[in-house]
């Protein structure tokens, strides 16, 4: 598992980030509905590939299992992949 900062966010990222979202966001925000999910939906690529620093973790495959997006030193967003849950990847990537 690695850390890094993204610089370059190619389309094939932004989709497998845009996975963890909704995958994150259905497994978390019971607030909303599908339909509500669907419309926020079309504006998550546009924040990602906007954020001024992007930074993930990836597993031992390289692919990408959760994310966070810092904009004038604020959280943005964090999301993690509902089966990385429970693991301590949000702090990590806090730190």
């Amino acid at each position: 598992m690695r850390i890094i900062e993204i610089q370059e966010r190619t389309k094939m990222l932004v989709n497998q980030l845009l996975e963890i979202w909704e995958d994150s966001v259905k497994a978390t925000h019971l607030f909303l509905s599908s339909g509500q999910i669907e419309n926020i939906k079309k504006y998550v690529p546009q924040a990602i590939s906007g954020v001024s620093h992007l930074v993930i973790i990836e597993n031992e495959n390289n692919i990408p299992i959760a994310f966070m997006g810092i904009e004038d030193r604020k959280l943005e967003m964090l999301f993690i992949k509902n089966s990385e849950r429970g693991k301590g990847l949000g702090k990590q990537l806090l730190n």
